[in-house]
């Protein structure tokens, strides 16, 4: 027990101050990356995120490391100032949490893709277009979401589904190998065979929960040479649509993935509904299954597409840059030539593991419906897009890795976005209808939620995003971040 004098002083102590200038200074010396503080030149591009809502954060620092040794620096100097800090790939969270008042740690200067024998070892800063771009490079295929500037750090770390998963697995399925910088700066090769526990934590225990990852290695595939399509129907037709494609995409062959897109827009015109996909096959395989579809809708579509591509072809389509090319699909400070553009967007997910009833697809229908006078309000549009499971991604224990949604039939993700800049009023309205539909689907839902789709709002998010993995995260956690030095309002 401490003396009673030493006991007085431990409480009456005062917290160590923050970092002078001079700290600041003596950090900036020490990295090979570069250093960003406030008022200097590039800070106000080296702040944002992609989402412009949180334009408002001013993070002390923005440091844009160059290695590992890097990083450890830099959590060195958050540990001794007791400073926030915030790890940063792509900067897509929905909540902002990839920012802080403190230090980000962005990774972006670790980017790259290259081969070892049919391995991929890709930089933990590579965004998702540069990811395709690199595999096609050399034909290969790596699973992954259509996002061009999601970062592949965010990505695996939660999961990651996309058009190929169906066939392939998530993401985070194809991972052999994670390097990783610990809270107490050290430097962590995560497999299944070293440091097993943190290599599982890695697939789907989220991003910035156990470290800065700076390094992944995955598995890879032959690229193949996707067929795409894309259908749209009459919105009267859209309840027969909703209940065909759902009793046909989640148990179709493995090869074929599909999404299905429910979508209100602004000016009174009414919603619409399609449904796209992607198929790992030939163009008559392709339709041959599409006829299935139609048979259980009980119309051809109004308006079809499908034509087979080349991989890069096909994932630059799958991310809205078909028109735009490779070099285009990039924010503009990313790349040069870079013509995407930041949008604002309010965001919620679901799974489903039974098929919606009558009366949840009329739910559907008439939330979709009502976002129709409040979208013009913002300028926006909104609406719910779903994506089916089933195939490789269920085929894998929900215990097997972090990733607990193994028995999902599709997932879901409810969306609004708006005019940059829209009067507040507008913005939410938007808002309060995107939380009034996703409620109102609550009877027809699982209960669980994409972690990659952070929302801020869920009160039962552990079991929401983990389910009964949560309680051995919470142990790995311990383990390499016993002082939590990685946190955040849903932090594990």
């Amino acid at each position: 027990m401490a003396a009673p004098g030493i006991a007085r002083a431990a409480r009456t102590a005062r917290p160590s101050a923050g970092p002078t200038p001079g700290d600041w200074a003596g950090l900036a010396r020490d990295l090979s990356g570069r250093l960003v503080r406030p008022g200097d030149s590039g800070y106000t591009v080296a702040r944002r995120l992609f989402d412009p809502r949180f334009d408002g954060i001013r993070p002390a620092g923005v440091a844009y490391v160059a290695s590992p040794h890097d990083v450890a620096t830099c959590l060195a100097f958050v540990r001794k100032f007791k400073l926030p800090v915030a790890a940063r790939s792509g900067g897509h969270s929905y909540a902002g949490w990839s920012s802080t008042s403190g230090l980000i740690i962005d990774v972006s200067h670790l980017s790259g893709v290259r081969m070892s024998g049919s391995s991929a070892i890709v930089g933990a800063g590579t965004r998702l277009i540069d990811f395709y771009n690199g595999l096609a490079s050399h034909g290969r295929a790596v699973p992954g979401g259509s996002c061009p500037t999601v970062g592949i750090a965010g990505l695996t770390l939660g999961g990651g589904n996309g058009v190929t998963a169906r066939a392939y697995g998530l993401t985070c399925d194809h991972l052999e190998s994670v390097e990783i910088v610990n809270a107490n700066g050290s430097i962590y090769t995560a497999t299944a065979t070293h440091h097993p526990d943190l290599y599982w934590a890695c697939r789907g225990g989220g991003g910035g929960n156990f470290g800065v990852a700076t390094s992944f290695t995955f598995r890879t595939h032959p690229a193949p040479s996707p067929v795409l399509f894309f259908l749209s129907w009459p919105w009267p037709q859209a309840a027969n649509v909703i209940a065909a494609w759902q009793s046909w995409a989640p148990h179709a062959p493995d090869a074929m993935w599909s999404n299905l897109h429910l979508a209100a827009v602004p000016g009174g015109s009414v919603p619409t509904v399609s449904v796209g996909g992607c198929y790992l096959g030939s163009i008559g395989g392709a339709a041959n299954l599409l006829d299935e579809l139609y048979a259980k809708v009980g119309s051809h579509p109004s308006g079809s597409f499908l034509n087979q591509f080349s991989y890069l072809s096909a994932m630059l389509i799958e991310a809205g840059c078909g028109s735009l090319g490779y070099q285009a699909c990039h924010l503009p400070w990313q790349s040069p030539g870079g013509q995407l553009s930041r949008v604002p967007q309010f965001a919620k997910s679901d799974f489903f593991t039974r098929p919606l009833t009558d009366a949840g697809i009329a739910t559907l229908l008439h939330g979709v419906q009502s976002l129709q006078g409040v979208a013009g309000a913002a300028g926006g549009v909104g609406g719910i897009a779903f994506d089916a499971l089933g195939g490789a991604v269920n085929r894998v224990k929900p215990a097997a890795t972090a990733f607990v949604h193994r028995n999902a039939l599709f997932g879901a993700q409810y969306t609004t976005d708006w005019t940059f800049g829209a009067a507040a009023g507008g913005v939410n309205r938007q808002h309060a209808w995107l939380r009034s539909f996703w409620s109102s689907m609550r009877p027809y839902a699982s209960g669980q939620a994409y972690q990659n789709y952070i929302d801020p709002d869920l009160t039962n998010w552990r079991q929401a995003y983990y389910g009964a993995n949560y309680a051995r995260l919470v142990q790995i956690k311990k383990t390499y971040d016993p002082t939590r030095v990685f946190t955040f309002p849903q932090a594990v």
